[in-house]
């Protein structure tokens, strides 16, 4: 079954609650490292994500938060799910993500463009979080790249314009460099906040894949990535951050160490994260946003 553009763009989202509480967000914590920030000998600032006193949420957690799920695997979605790759991830934060409380998830399929036959479809989600009162938390938006459904747009159907790329960094030395290990078990820690694909846990499963051990969530790195940032341009204050995008551009596995190097401009950032061991960058185009 090929994609139906009509059928993907009215899809019937469920309403979603997602409660979660000060041991959620410290096991989220926990899962993307900022345990091993924290015992360091000047880690009071990683301390607060990881300790019940004066806790805050790490500002990235908003992504797994009344998340839809797997909803691309329905038959009637007409997507060939064994080809789709996570390609982008944006986050814009309205208020301060709190430490614990129940947030409502509205998602909506934004745009879906036809890239070629033999160049796949995007599929663009975004996903508004409310707290109680109805106050806007965060806009996620997700970006998939179905590399198996594309041409839709020649059997007649419409296809949406594509959306402008993310910026490449600058081509000078970064500003800010910010490392952070991975401990060999982070995925393991990692799925219990959010994914339970077995991708990242069962090396029988990678080696399936295509991958010689079970790889790290590309949203685990994301939060790495995070973590770099609040650590490095927000003073570890949650509050600061306003928004955090980036582009997936190779898998990263437990125990490697993550480089964030990071370019300044006033409250913009741009960064990109490697994994130190390879040389090799695995987030790429990163823009952020703080508060003055």
């Amino acid at each position: 079954m090929a994609i139906d553009y009509h059928k993907l763009k009215n899809w019937n989202f469920p309403v979603l609650q997602h409660s979660y509480d000060a041991d959620d967000s410290m096991l989220y914590a926990l899962g993307i490292g900022v345990g091993a920030a924290a015992a360091l000998p000047d880690g009071e600032g990683a301390l607060r994500f990881v300790y019940e006193k004066n806790l805050q949420a790490m500002p990235s957690m908003a992504v797994i938060l009344a998340h839809p799920g797997l909803w691309m695997g329905a038959p009637e979605a007409g997507v060939d799910l064994l080809k789709v790759v996570h390609g982008e991830q944006r986050l814009r934060l309205h208020r301060t993500l709190p430490s614990s409380g129940t947030v409502t998830g509205v998602s909506r399929v934004k745009a879906i463009v036809d890239k070629g036959r033999d160049k796949g479809a995007l599929l663009i989600v975004e996903r508004e979080l409310r707290d109680p009162s109805g106050e806007l938390l965060a806009t996620v938006e997700q970006t998939s790249f179905c590399r198996g459904d594309g041409g839709f747009a020649a059997q007649g159907q419409p296809s949406d314009d594509t959306p402008p790329a993310m910026p490449a960094v600058p081509g000078r030395e970064p500003d800010l460099v910010c490392e952070l290990p991975t401990r060999p078990e982070s995925a393991l820690v990692y799925r219990l906040s959010a994914d339970r694909n077995p991708l990242h846990a069962d090396p029988q499963t990678a080696r399936r894949a295509g991958f010689p051990s079970p790889i790290l969530h590309g949203l685990a790195t994301y939060g790495v990535a995070c973590h770099a940032l609040v650590r490095s341009c927000c003073g570890y204050d949650a509050s600061r951050l306003r928004a955090l995008a980036t582009r997936f551009s190779a898998p990263v596995y437990p125990g490697e160490t993550i480089r964030t190097e990071i370019w300044r401009d006033g409250t913009q950032l741009q960064f990109q994260s490697r994994a130190v061991e390879r040389n090799q960058v695995v987030l790429a185009n990163g823009t952020a946003e703080i508060a003055a």
